[in-house]
């Protein structure tokens, strides 16, 4: 499930990297990018029957993005549903290892802050990705240790016991409600280390809303405010 919003110089590599492995098909859930993001997958979907589907929307963001795609994929006749952003910053190579331990839990999560991880970005990025983590364990729970990060293999079957239509995120924090709420259904979760990239091409679209939309979020989500 690959969010995309003004994707262009990304878009086919990513999907071609994610093709290369056998078994896998893609939803791009596409918030009518003005650059064409939704177009280049229109076209990839044509020459891969079967493996792209492309779901444009109206409304934009990343909350109610990966609810879209999140309520498509779980349709569909698979054993397992990945996120990941489109921007590279999640390698598609890592898919593999995320398979192999599958099998053993509900959720595997691409973990920045586990032991063999490695993350390269700047200060002020690294500054508010682990106050924003710090900020979630202390509300959410200590088993989790990476809250944040976008990049997760789930079962369908997990995923089929959520209620999206009650879901209060609508941007970034959509990953940790996520979890949360698996929490609650007493799903298991294992975090493999990755490697964390900001964005090779392309510009951020994370920003102070989002931050401070995140913190609020944790609370809501936490209490039910």
């Amino acid at each position: 499930m690959l969010p995309t919003y003004n994707e262009k110089v990304n878009i086919e590599k990513m999907l071609r990297a994610i093709l290369a492995h056998d078994g896998l098909s893609v939803v791009v859930v596409d918030d009518s990018s003005p650059d064409g993001t939704g177009e280049i997958a229109d076209r990839l979907a044509a020459e891969n029957q079967g493996r792209i589907h492309v779901i444009h929307r109206q409304e934009r963001g990343r909350g109610t993005a990966g609810i879209a795609g999140f309520k498509y994929a779980r349709e569909q006749d698979v054993d397992c549903i990945f996120e990941m952003d489109a921007d590279f910053s999640h390698d598609p190579a890592d898919i593999p290892r995320f398979l192999e331990k599958i099998g053993q839990c509900d959720v595997v999560i691409g973990s920045r802050l586990v032991s063999g991880s490695r993350a390269v970005r700047n200060p002020l990025r690294r500054l508010i990705s682990n106050g924003a983590n710090l900020y979630a364990s202390l509300f959410m729970g200590w088993h989790i240790r990476d809250w944040c990060g976008g990049y997760k293999c789930y079962r369908r079957a997990a995923l089929q016991a959520l209620d999206f239509d009650r879901f209060r995120s609508r941007g970034y924090s959509i990953g940790m409600e996520t979890l949360y709420r698996l929490t609650g259904n007493g799903c298991t979760f294992v975090e493999i280390p990755i490697e964390f990239t900001d964005q090779r091409q392309g510009q951020s679209k994370f920003g102070f809303r989002e931050i401070t939309g995140y913190a609020a979020n944790v609370l809501r989500v936490r209490f039910g405010i």
